[in-house]
């Protein structure tokens, strides 16, 4: 197994779903964890005592992932818990929402682009300082199946992960001479509440229901038939994390189930 240990992951939109999964992984593997997101105050705390149990540290660092002061603000609060700055940075918060172009709000468009990719830049910007100084880090963006291809109804997201694939390679090629690096991995279907909220939203507008329509998700864009298992993800993130991972620079990893393959 990949070690870790000593190292400090910040991981954003973590309280649930592939963040949560992609934090437990480096936690399994001795990485102190930073989690950040939303939810009732005893589900943060069960997830922060989960964490601990594998004899790391763990703490919750709450920060609008859409503002780019409290962004800086965050990860300045959690360099200053954990005594030490962040070495390895996951972004991994998202928003979806689903309108046909000229149905879509504005406000809806922005906030979507923001969450899912300004955040990615707030924080890279606020993480590479400390980064070069100690001449190491570790810059994973999860992007989607949809930073690499198009669905109708998803403007904003659609926009938003291609972007985070350009600012991936960007980021790469700037930190190519140093010990830090940056790339992305493109998840299809997960089965987290993101996307079961996707399927119910598919079953009331079709008058059908979860079971069938999770069915056909998978078959009009998965051939594998199989949703993408988090714990597959966080395994990916500990390989980009490691040593092995040291001269991979600016790569985007499907993770799909033959999606983009098509």
């Amino acid at each position: 197994m990949t070690s870790l240990k000593g190292r400090l992951a910040l991981v954003t939109g973590s309280t649930s779903g592939i963040g949560l999964g992609i934090a437990h992984s480096l936690a399994d593997a001795g990485a102190h964890i930073a989690i950040n997101g939303f939810g009732p105050e005893e589900i943060i705390d069960k997830i922060l005592e989960d964490l601990r149990a594998k004899q790391v540290k763990a703490e919750f660092i709450s920060f609008d992932v859409s503002d780019a002061e409290k962004v800086a603000a965050g990860i300045n609060q959690a360099k200053e818990k954990f005594g030490k700055p962040v070495d390895i940075l996951v972004n991994n918060a998202g928003i979806q929402a689903t309108f046909q172009a000229e149905d879509f709000p504005v406000e809806k468009f922005d906030q979507i682009v923001k969450i899912n990719m300004s955040s990615n830049f707030y924080a890279i910007k606020a993480c590479l300082p400390d980064m070069k100084k100690q001449n190491w880090g570790r810059i994973i963006n999860i992007s989607s199946a949809h930073g690499k291809v198009a669905s109708a109804n998803k403007i904003a997201y659609v926009a938003a992960k291609h972007g985070v694939l350009g600012m991936t390679k960007v980021v790469a090629l700037e930190t190519a001479k140093t010990g830090i690096t940056c790339n992305a991995i493109c998840p299809g279907w997960v089965l987290t509440p993101l996307v079961e909220a996707q399927i119910k939203k598919r079953a009331e507008e079709n008058q059908t229901n979860f079971e069938t329509e999770k069915k056909k998700l998978l078959e009009e864009k998965q051939p594998s038939g199989d949703f993408v298992k988090i714990e597959d993800l966080g395994a990916m993130v500990c390989f980009l994390c490691s040593e092995a991972g040291a001269n991979i620079r600016g790569s985007d990893f499907s993770m799909d189930g033959g999606w983009t393959a098509q």
